[in-house]
């Protein structure tokens, strides 16, 4: 069995308005044992925390940095962490 993980990523280009963390969070529930949300922030970029098994964690960072995205994803930043817990799900925020 796989760990547990916390991902925290940045996305950057034309993210925001154009459904990004709607699809973000439709990617984390297909993918499963996910939770965390999905953030727009003040500068353009989208911030998506999800925590879970590693490789579900890596199959949405594959997700982020692909062509299936909405929008155009520029660049995708991420650090990797202990959980911390406290999601219920995964969220829009």
């Amino acid at each position: 069995m796989s760990e547990d993980v916390r991902l925290v990523a940045w996305v950057r280009g034309r993210v925001q308005g154009v459904g990004f963390r709607w699809f973000t969070r439709a990617r984390a529930l297909e993918l499963g044992g996910l939770s965390g949300f999905a953030l727009n922030l003040g500068d353009g970029r989208v911030q998506v925390v999800a925590e879970g098994p590693r490789e579900r964690c890596e199959g949405l960072l594959d997700w982020l940095r692909g062509a299936d995205t909405p929008g155009r994803v520029d660049g995708v930043t991420e650090i990797w962490d202990t959980p911390r817990g406290g999601y219920d799900g995964f969220a829009i925020r």
